[in-house]
């Protein structure tokens, strides 16, 4: 709805750019087979061009417009009223609203009722002749109340009637006023009003907007995610099969070795004890590889190697169980195996660095159900916050802490991770599930690990994930998964 027939509303951009108008002008041009968007100073409408080009005069860049402005436009002998109202939205929107109102379509009932005023006027006038005298002072009373509210309307005043006179003439032109007066109001009213339907209307749009933007970018970056961890799996699993075969190798192996090694030693020490002492250079020799000590760390060795191969083959389960790629489907798991894997796999990010000491993990593990949830999100969850808590405390002077516990309810299970860390502001803390949102500076993080957490555990194991923090005494994020995730379905439905 416009505020009058012949006003003009439209919608630019900080740079310039044709978001939307009232008129048949277009916003866009077609380049190349491409739409190309407009300039207000392009615009096939004279007055969006006129107004556009006046606000860049006046103010170098429309980036300079924080608060509205009223402004006269001289185009082709006519004047017209401009208002430009910043628009803005927290999600980044920033554009100018401006309504131009031709100067005639406020003045045209004024100066058509001023014209009946004078021509009443001079009509009284020329009875006042005849009258006498004694009604002078009547119609003077009568004309100055009718000068005060037209000087009064004239400076914005529109709450102006004025008293109906025992004169005919006079109560005529006093009811015109007053009626004038009243259509003006409901004037301006109706242009407030349309002024609040067009903001409500582009708030309704542009929220709309914002939302499905929103979605779409969610679903993007959960598929990205998904394809990379898939990805991911597929990869350490390949490398975990790769190292495992040649691993088991050598760990059955140096059980023969040492074997194989003690009988040596036996012969050895057997032959020492009859015949190396007749032979002068073999005793030389014995003394100088200092023999003794190479029985005494060989096996030393072995036992070394042994724990390496047990600790590697520990290394490859634990990333295949990290993977999970043969539980896509739901399957009954124990939580904390994921969190022990998980452990294991961040065990080189807990270690002792040049920033900081040693970070020391304290778990409390009770007995727990198993639960019924897609195990290699749940494990993405817990890599994904784990992570955050190992990098809250990268630049902690004192011994960093992170406590994990478990525990069990009825018909969920609970697990709480707490750090030591620096802790999160509060204007901070309702972000943090928001897609795309980060702290960190550009190229370091994608606002998407605590997002695609939350969207695993609330949207996919119908669960809770929640965050408390204090500033400088750390941080505690608690999930909650359901013992049975097709129950919930079930009730849901």
């Amino acid at each position: 709805m416009r505020p009058s027939s012949s006003a003009i509303v439209f919608i630019l951009e900080r740079d310039g750019l044709l978001v939307a108008n009232s008129t048949e002008a277009k916003t866009y041009s077609i380049q190349n087979n491409e739409p190309q968007r407009i300039n207000g100073l392009q615009s096939s409408n004279p007055v969006i061009r006129a107004a556009t080009q006046q606000l860049i005069q006046k103010f170098g860049d429309l980036k300079q417009i924080r608060d509205g402005q009223d402004l006269k436009l001289r185009l082709n002998h006519q004047t017209s009223f401009v208002q430009v109202t910043p628009w803005q939205d927290r999600y980044g929107l920033d554009w100018l609203v401006v309504v131009a109102i031709p100067e005639s379509d406020f003045t045209q009932q004024i100066n058509q009722n001023a014209k009946t005023t004078i021509l009443l006027c001079v009509i009284a006038l020329v009875i006042t002749t005849y009258l006498g005298s004694f009604q002078v002072r009547w119609i003077a009373r009568s004309i100055h109340r009718l000068n005060r509210a037209s000087s009064a309307i004239a400076q914005g005043d529109l709450n102006q009637t004025v008293q109906i006179s025992r004169i005919d003439e006079f109560a005529t032109l006093a009811r015109s006023f007053n009626s004038m007066v009243e259509q003006l109001q409901a004037s301006f009213i109706a242009l407030e009003q349309t002024n609040a339907e067009l903001e409500q209307r582009v708030d309704e749009r542009t929220e709309k907007l914002s939302a499905a933007l929103k979605t779409l970018q969610m679903a993007q970056a959960q598929m990205l995610q998904t394809e990379k961890m898939s990805s991911l799996g597929q990869m350490v699993a390949g490398i975990a099969h790769e190292i495992n075969n040649p691993i088991t190798f050598i760990s059955g192996n140096i059980t023969h070795i040492e074997k194989y090694l003690a009988e040596l030693m036996t012969l050895i020490d057997l032959y020492q004890q009859h015949c190396s002492k007749s032979i002068p250079e073999i005793q030389e020799y014995i003394e100088k590889c200092d023999f003794e000590f190479i029985v005494i760390d060989l096996p030393k060795l072995l036992g070394s190697m042994q724990e390496g191969a047990n600790r590697i083959q520990a290394i490859v389960l634990s990333l295949r169980n990290f993977s999970r790629l043969d539980e896509a489907q739901l399957k009954r798991v124990d939580l904390q195996d994921g969190l022990e894997n998980t452990l294991l796999l961040l065990q080189h990010r807990l270690k002792h660095t040049k920033s900081r000491s040693t970070i020391q993990v304290i778990k409390d593990f009770p007995p727990l159900p198993k639960v019924e949830c897609y195990a290699g999100q749940l494990n993405q969850v817990f890599l994904s916050i784990l992570s955050n808590a190992i990098e809250a405390l990268e630049d902690a002077t004192y011994s960093g802490i992170i406590w994990i516990a478990t525990e069990a309810t009825p018909s969920s299970v609970i697990i709480r991770i707490r750090d030591s860390g620096k802790g999160i502001p509060e204007s901070v803390l309702s972000k943090i599930f928001d897609p795309f949102f980060t702290t960190k500076p550009i190229g370091q993080g994608t606002g998407l690990g605590l997002s695609i957490a939350h969207q695993i555990v609330v949207g996919q194991h119908q669960g809770s994930l929640s965050c408390v923090s204090e500033v400088s005494k750390g941080t505690e994020l608690t999930i909650e998964v359901p013992i049975s995730v097709r129950k919930m379905v079930n009730l849901g439905s």
